[in-house]
């Protein structure tokens, strides 16, 4: 792959060729930045569990604050790997005029890189599985392609996301968001098709990237960008480098972040977030220092968080640099914290394995994780038959609580199911909480 091709600025859904950037004072990658952030579904993310049930008297990341944080590493790797790399090579900018742009490009796709995501955290993609794989939806398999079931027992909030920012909803333009070909092609981490994921020790298919319905889209995209395919059928495709920022970005912040939340919750002790930490901080003096002109527990773990951060993203930038080679040829075979050199790795693998013990399994994060089950099962077992059959009083009023956006003008049993998970997908946790006891008849909705 060439950086020539890989990074365009021209626009999803939009003629001009993107060559020429009308604005001087604002890049076109900046654009889809202030796009995303201005957008209905980026805003509807701070009301979206990212790991802790949303806040009571303790606040903890919401899907939003975790999505911002991810853009600030994001646009610090991008930046610091084009200072790089023009150390390297003094006429970069000659060659590539938009590679100074890389930080805005990263930190774009970053913002968008969880949008697809449905509400109850992690186990929201799992919940909307598994009315297929165990619910109602089974009836469904045989009526289906097998490309297409795949879509459905394995619903990806990646592939979500890409379809958010390029399908062209109802009433809202194929122009809605018309985000750059190289922000989009940023996003999609697994750039495969459903069949053709799920292969474990290839990053390109650990899960995958694009449904059905937007495999043409990708497909387009991936062609311009000189993007390495790999196969025709099922389609797969080697990523594109900028993912291998955007995901570094996230699997920073969220490591880090989720212990920083876990110690204002209580669930891991000072001493223990210290234990984790200092290591990454990788140094000497810190930890007396901290001890001696610090006494809040909070402000000593935001310090080491920063730093331990800080370390994280040079040493991430500087992998990608150096592997430059085997990511540019589809080559490189892992995440970049994957590829951290000691000290870091050690310590970088201790959290991991805390946080799946101590955090994500705490209790509070289960019982979120349960109810979400409940309540998007509950959902699309009302929704689905609704929309499919729409024969009865019942079911037309059901289809009647459906926006218009979502509802596909295709008539094939594909397009409708997604007019159901296009809408509850996009629901917050508290509006589907709300939904799903009025339609069951638990409450009932207050006229405003």
């Amino acid at each position: 792959m060439q950086w020539e091709k890989l990074i365009s600025a021209k626009r999803w859904g939009i003629k001009d060729d993107g060559k020429t950037d009308h604005d001087k004072d604002r890049s076109q990658f900046q654009k889809d930045y202030d796009r995303l952030i201005f957008s209905s579904p980026f805003r509807r993310l701070q009301n979206k569990t990212q790991v802790f049930p949303l806040p009571g008297s303790v606040f903890v990341h919401n899907r939003l604050t975790h999505s911002l944080e991810v853009a600030s590493v994001g646009r610090s790797l991008g930046t610091i790997f084009y200072n790089n790399l023009k150390k390297l090579e003094p006429g970069l900018d000659t060659r590539l005029p938009l590679i100074s742009e890389v930080g805005n490009m990263v930190a774009a796709a970053c913002l968008a890189h969880d949008m697809g995501n449905p509400a109850f955290g992690h186990s929201g993609e799992s919940a909307l599985s598994r009315y297929f794989t165990d619910g109602d939806g089974k009836v469904y398999q045989n009526l289906l392609t097998e490309n297409q079931w795949h879509d459905l027992i394995n619903f990806e909030g990646n592939a979500n996301a890409f379809r958010l920012l390029t399908y062209p909803f109802s009433g809202k333009g194929n122009g809605a968001f018309a985000l750059t070909y190289t922000t989009l092609a940023s996003i999609v981490k697994y750039p495969c098709v459903a069949v053709a994921g799920h292969v474990k020790g290839n990053i390109h298919q650990k899960k995958y990237g694009f449904f059905q319905s937007e495999q043409a889209t990708f497909q387009a995209i991936a062609d311009e960008l000189g993007l390495i395919k790999s196969q025709d059928e099922p389609l797969i495709y080697k990523r594109h480098p900028l993912v291998y920022l955007v995901e570094a970005a996230d699997d920073i912040c969220y490591n880090i972040i989720d212990l920083e939340d876990a110690h204002r919750l209580k669930i891991l002790s000072y001493n223990k977030i210290k234990e984790l930490l200092m290591p990454i901080c990788n140094s000497a003096r810190m930890g007396t220092w901290l001890e001696t002109e610090f006494d809040d527990e909070d402000a000593k773990v935001s310090i080491m968080r920063a730093k331990a951060i800080n370390n994280l993203v040079t040493e991430c930038s500087r992998i990608f640099l150096d592997n430059q080679e085997a990511i540019l040829s589809g080559n490189f075979n892992q995440g970049l914290t994957d590829a951290l050199d000691e000290p870091f790795l050690t310590p970088w693998k201790t959290i991991g394995t805390i946080s799946v013990e101590k955090i994500y399994n705490y209790q509070s994060v289960v019982q979120i994780e349960v109810a979400g089950y409940k309540v998007m099962a509950g959902l699309l077992e009302e929704f689905i038959p609704a929309m499919i059959h729409n024969n009865t009083p019942y079911y037309k009023k059901l289809v009647q609580l459906i926006p218009k956006q979502f509802i596909n003008p295709k008539p094939d049993l594909y397009s409708k199911i997604q007019s159901v998970l296009d809408f509850v997908s996009g629901m917050t946790d508290l509006y589907a909480v709300e939904l799903y006891r009025n339609i069951k008849g638990i409450s009932f909705p207050a006229i405003h």
